[in-house]
């Protein structure tokens, strides 16, 4: 055991990146996985529900595995998020999204490889985007017929403030914060409840390197081009809107309930704190008057 303590990485930021690689890479496993087998299996070995729940185990397996390390971002958009709050140096975002981007691209590779057989027998050995057959939809997302940019744009930064909105309070000791050690199945249910309710339209991508990685990786692996142009050009909505959306859901947080709860010093001595019960046997000045 000591012998192999010898080969640790001493350099942080390397072993940061290790861990966004490593938990990226289990999180677009899992999901991609789900999707090859519901859309390869003709929805007879699974369902839509299926993937989401795969995303969300997931995002829980990747968060007990690396939360020690970085906190478990897995999302550009949640690193970026946590650099505009201050709780993650500026010098950090670069290297951890590139990680991202890359776990989640060689996931995309290993799923294709699992499921290679059975995408050739579904697709008939044509790779494509579009079609009954199509399955390009296994790895990146795609919006829905009817969807217009805009539209699109807007349901990924819902989805993606949901999330930041969500978790942020997690860890907050001024209010109810969760035991650490059940932080990652409740972030899961937070996914899965977006990807539940919000994912008919676009997909729920919420993460850009879940959706880049992917795309790139279909890029070089025969689907051609096509991946980036189709549906008028719609790749760059989940890579622009989920870093706005993570922003707003985190100044959404901390102006509606960072700044009003309780300060440290208050925490220590829970007596002064004023309760709505309090408030309640206050007689009222003005019908006194």
């Amino acid at each position: 055991m000591l012998k192999l303590r010898a080969v640790r990485v001493k350099n942080a930021l390397v072993r940061e990146c290790m861990a966004e690689f490593l938990g990226t890479f289990v999180l677009l496993l899992f999901g991609c996985s789900a999707a090859a087998q519901v859309k390869t299996s003709r929805e007879t070995k699974g369902q839509f529900l299926s993937v989401n729940m795969a995303f969300s185990v997931g995002v829980m397996s990747a968060m007990y595995l690396t939360k020690g390390i970085t906190g478990a971002h897995l999302n550009p958009a949640v690193s970026l998020s946590f650099c505009v709050l201050g709780q993650v140096p500026w010098d950090r975002l670069l290297p951890y999204c590139l990680s991202q981007l890359i776990g989640a691209y060689v996931a995309s590779g290993l799923v294709y490889l699992v499921y290679y057989d059975a995408i050739m027998d579904f697709s008939g050995g044509v790779l494509t985007v579009y079609g009954p057959n199509e399955t390009a939809s296994i790895f990146a997302t795609y919006p829905s017929e009817y969807m217009t940019l805009g539209r699109s744009f807007l349901d990924q930064v819902v989805g993606t403030g949901m999330l930041m909105l969500c978790i942020l309070c997690l860890g907050e000791k001024r209010n109810t914060p969760a035991p650490a050690e059940l932080i990652p199945p409740i972030v899961a249910v937070i996914v899965l409840g977006i990807s539940m309710s919000m994912s008919a339209n676009c997909g729920a991508a919420i993460n850009p390197a879940r959706d880049l990685g992917p795309r790139l990786f279909t890029l070089t692996a025969g689907w051609g081009t096509e991946v980036f142009t189709c549906y008028n050009y719609w790749f760059w909505v989940p890579l622009v809107a989920p870093p706005i959306g993570g922003v707003i859901g985190s100044f959404m947080y901390v102006i509606f309930i960072e700044w009003h709860l309780p300060d440290p010093d208050q925490l220590e001595n829970p007596s002064t704190l004023p309760t709505i019960s309090d408030k309640i046997k206050q007689p009222s000045i003005g019908l006194e008057l």
